[in-house]
């Protein structure tokens, strides 16, 4: 394990509008308000995109993503992450259980999922730390560092 202490400077409540792209919406006001490092707290609605479910091979590297669509309008609860990539950009990487009569549908957002009426967020920023986002070789994936 590795780790970094810090605490938490601003909080910022964000109101995600129908159609807002998850996790460009949020990665671009982390960029816009300089926040560097912060947790992520997500509730609303999710209307279209793809989630990934897991790997294909769990033993395989790089792993080959399994990519399930959102089909229609979905309840949304999510927590994530937020801390810069290589170049310093803010990169979010956040995981959320999507609901739809009865059925549930968990996994990491990428680009391409909407929100659906309304996203509420909380952006909790942290301070002092020396959390990034970091390319790893082996798994192709930017994995953070301390």
């Amino acid at each position: 394990m590795k780790a970094s202490v810090g605490k938490i400077g601003r909080v910022f409540v964000l109101r995600l509008e129908d159609g807002d792209m998850v996790p460009d919406c949020i990665e671009k006001f982390a960029e816009e308000k300089g926040i560097k490092v912060g947790q992520v707290v997500l509730v609303g609605g999710i209307g279209a995109g793809q989630v990934v479910v897991g790997p294909r091979k769990t033993a395989e590297m790089p792993p080959e993503p399994v990519l399930l669509p959102v089909d229609g309008a979905h309840e949304v609860e999510g927590v994530g992450i937020i801390a810069p990539d290589k170049d310093g950009k803010p990169v979010l990487h956040i995981h959320a259980s999507l609901g739809r009569g009865g059925r549930t549908l968990t996994g990491c957002l990428r680009p391409g999922v909407k929100t659906w009426l309304v996203g509420e967020a909380v952006i909790y920023e942290i301070l002092g730390t020396s959390a990034k986002r970091l390319p790893d070789k082996k798994s192709g994936f930017s994995l953070m560092e301390m």
